[in-house]
C-alpha cells in the first residue's frame, strides 16, 4: 500500500476517534478547545485529564454553580463572626486592623461572607430588616438594643441559645455575650432578619 494512503488513513482514523471523543464530552458538558491553545506547554499548564490520555482545558469545565442554604449562609456568616473575637471596640470603627463599633463590626461581617452591605448605623440597620419574635430567631439575625432612651443604639449578630457576638463599647472588644443576662435583657429591643437571610 502506497505510504500517502497509509498516512491517510492513519490520519482520518485519528480524526474519527477525536471527533468521537469531542463528541462525547461535549454532550456531558465539557467543550474540548484545547487546540486553540498556542503551544503544547500551555496545553500542559491549563489541562485536567479526561478519561484515557485525553486532556481538556480546565479553562472550559462548565462551571459548578453553589447555591448554599440558608442554613449554610448563616453558619458561615456566624463562624467568621467568631474568628473576629478580641479585636478592640472603637468608635466609627470599621475594620480589624483599627478596632470595630457595633454597627461597623455587623456590617463587616455580612460584606465579607455574605456580599451583603447594611447600613452604616444601628438605627438604620434596625430599620431595613425584617421583623423576628424572640422565639424565632436564628443564627445571623441581628439583635438590637437600647443602651440609653429610646433610641436604637446597639447592635449584635445572634449566634444560639440566647448568644450573640458584639462589640461592646470603649474598653472592650468583640466578645458574645448572652439576652438572659441581666443588663442585656433589660435593654432588648427586639431581632430583624436582613433581607438576604429571609
Amino acid at each position: 500500500m502506497p505510504f500517502k494512503r497509509i498516512m491517510l488513513l492513519i490520519s482520518l482514523a485519528f480524526l474519527a476517534f477525536f471527533a468521537s471523543a469531542v463528541g462525547a464530552t461535549t454532550r456531558s458538558g465539557i467543550d474540548i478547545q484545547a487546540w486553540e491553545l498556542d503551544s503544547p506547554s500551555e496545553l500542559a499548564s491549563t489541562a485536567m485529564p479526561l478519561s484515557g490520555n485525553l486532556l481538556v482545558s480546565s479553562e472550559y469545565a462548565a462551571p459548578i454553580e453553589i447555591s448554599p442554604t440558608r442554613t449554610g449562609l448563616r453558619k458561615l456568616l456566624a463562624d467568621f463572626a467568631v474568628t473576629l473575637r478580641n479585636i478592640r471596640y472603637r468608635r466609627g470603627g470599621h475594620e480589624p486592623a483599627t478596632g470595630f463599633d457595633c454597627s461597623g463590626f455587623v456590617r463587616y461581617v455580612f460584606q465579607h461572607t455574605l456580599k451583603q452591605d447594611l447600613p452604616s448605623d444601628s438605627a438604620s440597620q434596625f430599620l431595613a430588616g425584617a421583623k423576628v419574635d424572640r422565639k424565632d430567631m436564628k443564627t445571623g439575625d441581628l439583635v438590637f438594643f437600647r443602651i440609653v432612651g429610646k433610641r436604637i443604639s446597639h447592635v449584635g449578630i445572634y449566634l444560639d441559645n440566647g448568644r450573640f457576638i458584639h462589640s461592646p463599647s470603649t474598653g472592650k472588644s468583640v466578645s458574645i455575650s448572652n439576652l438572659d443576662e441581666a443588663y442585656w435583657a433589660k435593654r432588648f429591643a427586639g431581632a430583624k432578619r436582613p433581607k438576604i437571610l429571609s
